[in-house]
């Protein structure tokens, strides 16, 4: 992703999409004076949360509301025979009237023909003589997904504690994982960033590791912190790593910003990029409250100079009298004072009840002053422009350099990290993968270009129209300057001549 290039457009208002409805089911068991959550990982390939920690839950089916609830009606009772069939379905566990009385065999036989489509929800209940009840399912919170992501679920949370008997069991699918946990070793796993949570379930596991009752429980669990209207305004995926998306004026289809707030006392603000004080605000609120629990803001830092990761550095510094932190080559761009140059190497400590060290990597490619920052421990990266969420990214010369660009996706790859926070889109768990897809795709997208270059000479525009005929026209400006990129790294490299703004294929 990049700030928007001049000549291009598409300059449309940001409009939120709207929730639909989804259910998810807490199980949890008792052990000893605690108790013990189950939790499932999702398929690192799946659209929504691929690769976060969650528990058994999904969107709302139509079917759901003909099906009966003892206890409730309307959008109670569907709700509730949502989270009755997606339990069944990802865990295995069956919370209704009746269910002890099913062998396990016959369990599996009704989960996989659920799952296979060849029985519905409702026949199954009919025709084993199944009722659910609205007791088993105590609500536990109601969570609404923020109008920065672009697909939202509005989302009721059940309490269900595990029939006798019932046996959870995961089959594979769109999850990798299942197993029942202490929710203190969730959060461990948190804290060191090994298991990326949503906000709901760090607070369902805060909330169970200091189990006492179920009313208690459910108490708490309905009234969660920074929750107004349902929609968390304090988005920590692991601890010390928050982000707060700031509307900005960035590339299709990218619509905001990741501003990133580092530290568990010590913090530093990376890429306060909108220059909206409605959108900065945001970002100083959660600063205000985390300054309240004793935590210090030491420094604005910047991943590069594009106007959408630095809209509102400016404000921000001076607002909370902070200083500001740069590449050198970021700096030269920079109409207000940076107070310290960052170099490649170099590392940034911060105090705090779980002190972090971020490794600063110069990584040219998107931009000549680009940085990424590495935590130590858990080797999470926060890249900016280096890979995105959602959309793609944009090598545009001169300030852009393919084959700059290529070698730090490689040594990104290889340092090794694990979570990427880019500046558009969600967190990316699996690392190197990502950075080895994009390496793939633009092996592959070169390969075009180089295959659209006569030895008779063909022009840029040209080029691009043959190299991206998979690309919608309406794209073609941004994808020009890609394009120029890679015919520039073919030129370096003796494939490729340009002659009178003409490019010709060099051998054979």
């Amino acid at each position: 992703m990049s700030e928007r290039l001049p000549g291009f457009g598409l300059d449309l208002q940001h409009v939120p999409s709207e929730p639909r409805g989804s259910a998810v089911a807490l199980l949890y068991r008792r052990v000893g004076a605690g108790v013990e959550v189950y939790w499932v990982k999702r398929g690192k390939a799946l659209a929504f949360a691929g690769g976060f920690y969650a528990f058994p839950g999904g969107k709302l089916d139509a079917a759901d509301a003909q099906v009966p609830v003892r206890g409730a009606t309307g959008e109670e009772a569907a709700l509730r025979s949502a989270a009755a069939r997606e339990l069944f379905e990802e865990a295995g566990v069956l919370v209704a009237e009746g269910a002890e009385a099913l062998s396990q065999e016959k369990l599996d036989a009704l989960r996989k023909a659920l799952l296979a489509g060849k029985l519905g929800w409702g026949e199954l209940l009919l025709a084993e003589g199944l009722a659910l009840r609205a007791d088993d399912f105590r609500g536990a919170g109601r969570w609404i997904t923020p109008p920065s992501v672009p697909v939202r679920f509005d989302t009721h949370f059940y309490l269900v504690e595990l029939p006798p008997k019932a046996r959870a069991e995961l089959w594979p699918g769109e999850l990798s994982e299942g197993a029942w946990i202490a929710p203190q070793a969730a959060l461990a796993r948190w804290n060191d960033g090994t298991a990326l949570l949503h906000p709901p379930a760090v607070h369902a596991l805060q909330v169970l590791g200091a189990f006492k009752d179920e009313a208690d429980a459910r108490a708490r669990l309905l009234t969660p912190p920074y929750c107004p209207g349902y929609i968390s305004q304090r988005i920590e995926f692991q601890k010390g790593v928050r982000v707060v998306a700031l509307e900005t004026a960035t590339l299709p289809p990218a619509t905001h910003t990741n501003a990133y707030v580092l530290g568990n006392g010590e913090l530093l603000l990376v890429d306060p990029g909108s220059g909206d004080v409605k959108q900065y605000a945001k970002l100083l609120s959660l600063v205000s409250s985390l300054k309240a629990e004793g935590c210090k803001p030491v420094a604005v830092v910047l991943t590069h100079h594009h106007g959408d990761h630095v809209g509102g550095a400016r404000a921000v510094k001076e607002r909370l009298g902070i200083p500001l932190w740069c590449h050198a080559k970021t700096a030269e761009w920079l109409d207000f004072p940076v107070e310290r140059l960052l170099e490649d190497g170099e590392v940034l400590e911060l105090a705090g009840d779980v002190p972090q060290r971020w490794r600063v990597l110069h990584t040219p490619g998107h931009a000549r002053g680009h940085l990424c920052l590495v935590d130590e421990r858990s080797r999470s990266a926060v890249v900016g422009d280096m890979v995105a969420g959602v959309g793609s990214i944009v090598i545009d010369p001169p300030e852009g350099n393919m084959r700059d660009y290529l070698a730090q996706l490689a040594r990104l790859r290889d340092w090794p990290v694990t979570t990427l926070y880019p500046a558009h889109g969600p967190p990316l768990p699996d690392g190197p993968a990502k950075l080895q897809e994009y390496l793939n795709h633009r092996a592959q997208r070169e390969a075009l270009i180089l295959d659209a270059v006569p030895t008779g000479g063909i022009s840029l525009a040209e080029v691009v129209e043959r190299a991206y005929a998979d690309t919608p026209p309406v794209m073609h400006p941004v994808a020009e300057r890609s394009a120029l990129a890679t015919l520039e790294k073919l030129v370096a490299e003796g494939r490729v001549r340009e002659e009178s703004a003409r490019y010709f294929r060099q051998g054979s």
